[in-house]
């Protein structure tokens, strides 16, 4: 039995498989349905090809959370390999996720009494879920404890924001967050929406007309946080990237990176966002 904590987390966290790999990071996946066909998120199509399916025709586009099987699958397979896991997941005031997961954590604690499940509520969602989760993992692959772990994992989920910019407000609406009249409403304007996380959920912060105004906004609000301090940041974009990479090079010229990638949105939240979202997440360090 080794002594190294794992580190798990879902496929909304969206962290490149490059530094899935890197630092050994689990992924349960999520499932959605379209065509009649279950699939696994980034497991049996990539992000670029479910928007695809998606665009086919949006409205057959289900979402669904992981099992109960696939966290219990997940946690006997690390549990061979290492002593403690720490799950962190899509913020619980979104999603099922969290409630499965402690259930299942349960159950594997008396599998194996000697392990360590401990599941952290992100309190956010896509790749500031990610930088969480990667975080914890990097100072895990330094031999670290537990408590070192999710000391380090609770201090950067304190201070990471996330930022988003719409280009639509056409499926938005699924997330509560805005009424389907004011969707449509929007829409006939063409009024795109922006909304950055706290408290565990998405927060209306205001719209503009085009994208540059709106990708303008995010910088701006970014700069407010983080100034010239070395910043963690993940670029995220849904089916638009051209314009993840532009964006991408323009952080890079205004911001002091420490840390600087580049992902697509998980389908499972270009559903609720729409193509053409952009988003940043980032934490500054101390």
């Amino acid at each position: 039995m080794g002594k190294k904590v794992a580190i798990l987390t879902d496929s909304i966290s969206c962290i490149p498989k490059n530094l899935t790999r890197q630092y050994e990071i689990g992924i349960i996946p999520l499932n959605f349905y379209a065509n009649g066909t279950i699939y696994k998120d980034g497991i049996d199509v990539s992000p670029y090809e479910a928007y695809q399916i998606f665009l086919q025709d949006p409205d057959a586009f289900k979402t669904s959370a992981a099992s109960p099987g696939d966290f219990l699958q997940e946690y006997r397979a690390l549990s061979q390999q290492n002593k403690d896991i720490i799950c962190v997941l899509l913020s619980a005031q979104l999603s099922v996720l969290y409630n499965i997961a402690n259930t299942v954590a349960a159950q594997v604690r008396m599998e194996f009494p000697d392990i360590s499940v401990i599941v952290l509520d992100s309190q956010t969602a896509a790749a500031a879920e990610g930088l969480i989760a990667l975080a914890a993992a990097r100072v895990a692959s330094e031999s670290k404890n537990l408590d070192e772990v999710i000391k380090v994992a609770e201090k950067v989920r304190d201070k990471v924001s996330l930022i988003a910019y719409m280009d639509t407000v056409r499926y938005v609406y699924r997330s509560g967050r805005i009424p389907r009249i004011a969707a449509v409403a929007g829409s006939m304007l063409k009024i795109k929406p922006l909304f950055d996380f706290s408290s565990g959920k998405p927060h209306f912060i205001g719209a503009v007309r085009s994208k540059k105004m709106g990708i303008k906004r995010m910088l701006d609000e970014m700069k407010k946080k983080v100034g010239m301090s070395p910043v963690h940041v993940a670029v995220m974009h849904v089916y638009a990237e051209d314009d993840a990479r532009r964006l991408k090079e323009t952080v890079a010229k205004e911001f002091n990176c420490a840390e600087l990638w580049l992902t697509e949105f998980s389908p499972l939240m270009g559903y609720v966002c729409g193509t053409g979202t952009l988003g940043l997440a980032f934490y500054a360090d101390d």
